[in-house]
């Protein structure tokens, strides 16, 4: 029996070969691989001595050998293949191990492997006879089942080929994406691709999907990784798909509106309430005040460490989730006596740069949705500025109002959202349910409106409100009559020229 070894990452491989070597395998190897095992004192032939053929070009050409191709992909019970084998010269190779340089970590054109992938393919192909093994971990099942059966089954050699192709595809899908990353012609009025090569594992199972009747699990992109992945859960149980979802849309949120102490309260991926204060404390306090009926059973996530205070206030409420980037110990042990509670700590969140969506054969991809706060790009389309009071609350509202299901309404006092009316059909019913939330407290705050205003009426639930402060993107036929409206009600409005849907 005869095995090739060809890896960048030599975890594991020098106890494989003398597993290998103990059964009576011959071992062939190349480069730093071959060294490693013989440095071990395990016998080795190397790739070079085996095919008669020097290694050339820089080490671009090691592998690529009818010698090496020829035995890995034989047709045992073709006799055509067989008679070539022996016209050849030409042994058969039982087991291919070989995994590729991390492309996404140090990507270049050096880094672009021919040898590896073509090696293990041509191995996966050929799985009815071959063996071929890309991930350390599974050195362990290959070396039991060799003892303890002299060969590999069909079985494990299929599940092994299917992971190698997977390793594969990874790896091109890495490349495809790092030339359109390194595009300098790439139009930039179309930032798009031209196509889009995905690679995901499979990395946490999750306890049922968006209802308990579905399967849900967490992927994550071959090769990298986000916040979740560094992320450590202290306590509760495990987390369901809408938990991700929610906390992942807290994790943003609370992260995408300044740098002062900030709570966000989501429940269905929509903010119920979010404040920022000098106090991270006082901001969790008004954060759950800005809705505390549909804050029941939400997800909370705070941009500072959580201290007693904070967690004595957030044990008063029933909350799924509380996700922030530390705990004092006082609070650790005060949030966990909350049984059911899922107390995560974190990093803060990355924000990708296309969002993509299921559709029937494919999916819609877009541009992420960044918020500018550059006034230079607004105006102010009323009679009266607003004070710099108004402006703090228009630019928190205008933040929210990108991150709440559209048609919506924020209404802000004091960096405190007090009313949200969140994806609703038509603006004037988003309007009366953010007026009837905020219940008095909008009086001297901002509106915000994530698209324009058809109809001048769609002030009214602002006004009402007591608001004094509107922001909005413009761009209505009816501007005019809106702009009246509102220099009529004495507010200062400002005019985005950008509006900020969410579905």
């Amino acid at each position: 029996m005869r095995a090739l070894l060809s890896v960048y990452d030599k975890s594991g491989i020098v106890e494989l070969a003398q597993g290998l070597h103990d059964l009576g395998w011959e071992l062939i190897s190349s480069g730093g691989t071959a060294a490693k095992v013989a440095e071990a004192g395990i016998p080795v032939v190397d790739v070079a001595d085996y095919t008669g053929s020097p290694i050339m070009l820089g080490h671009r050409v090691v592998t690529l050998h009818p010698r090496i191709h020829g035995g890995i992909l034989a047709d045992r019970d073709n006799p055509e293949h067989q008679a070539d084998l022996v016209a050849n010269n030409i042994d058969p190779i039982d087991l291919v191990v070989g995994n590729l340089y991390p492309f996404r970590a140090h990507p270049s054109i050096e880094n672009i492997d021919i040898g590896g992938p073509t090696m293990v393919r041509a191995a996966a192909k050929n799985h009815e006879y071959v063996g071929v093994v890309v991930d350390p971990a599974d050195y362990d099942v290959v070396l039991v089942e060799l003892t303890n059966a002299g060969t590999l089954s069909l079985g494990t050699r299929k599940m092994l080929a299917r992971k190698a192709f997977a390793h594969t595809a990874a790896y091109d899908a890495a490349i495809v994406s790092w030339m359109d990353d390194t595009d300098e012609e790439k139009d930039a009025l179309d930032p798009l691709p031209d196509s889009i090569h995905v690679a995901l594992d499979r990395v946490q199972d999750l306890r049922y999907g968006e209802n308990p009747h579905q399967v849900g699990a967490r992927y994550r992109y071959a090769d990298g990784s986000g916040w979740w992945d560094q992320a450590t859960q202290h306590h509760g149980k495990d987390l369901s798909y809408l938990n991700l979802y929610d906390t992942e849309a807290a994790w943003r949120l609370v992260y995408s509106v300044g740098s002062d102490p900030t709570v966000a309260v989501i429940k269905h991926a929509n903010p119920c309430g979010i404040a920022s204060h000098t106090d991270i404390t006082e901001a969790y306090k008004l954060a759950n005040a800005g809705d505390p009926v549909s804050a029941f059973g939400g997800i909370v996530a705070v941009n500072r460490e959580v201290p007693l205070s904070l967690a004595e206030a957030l044990s008063e409420v029933f909350t799924e989730v509380i996700v922030a980037p530390g705990f004092s110990a006082e609070a650790m042990a005060k949030l966990q006596e909350k049984k059911n509670l899922r107390i995560i700590e974190a990093l803060p969140p990355a924000f990708p740069l296309l969002d993509m969506r299921s559709i029937d054969g494919g999916l819609l991809v877009q541009t992420a949705d960044r918020v500018s706060l550059d006034r230079s790009n607004w105006s102010v389309a009323t009679d009266r500025e607003p004070t710099e009071a108004e402006w703090a609350d228009l630019e928190f509202s205008w933040q929210v109002a990108a991150r709440v299901s559209s048609n919506c309404i924020v209404l802000v006092k004091d960096r405190q959202a007090v009313g949200i009316g969140a994806g609703q059909q038509n603006r004037r019913d988003a309007g009366r349910i953010a007026a009837d939330k905020a219940d008095g407290r909008a009086k001297g705050g901002a509106c915000a409106s994530d698209a324009f205003f058809p109809f001048r009426d769609g002030l009214d639930a602002a006004i009402e409100a007591g608001c004094t402060a509107v922001i909005q993107p413009g761009g209505s036929v009816r501007d005019d009559e809106v702009i009246a409206a509102a220099n009529e009600a004495g507010l200062a409005m400002i005019f985005t020229g950008e509006r900020h849907f969410k579905h």
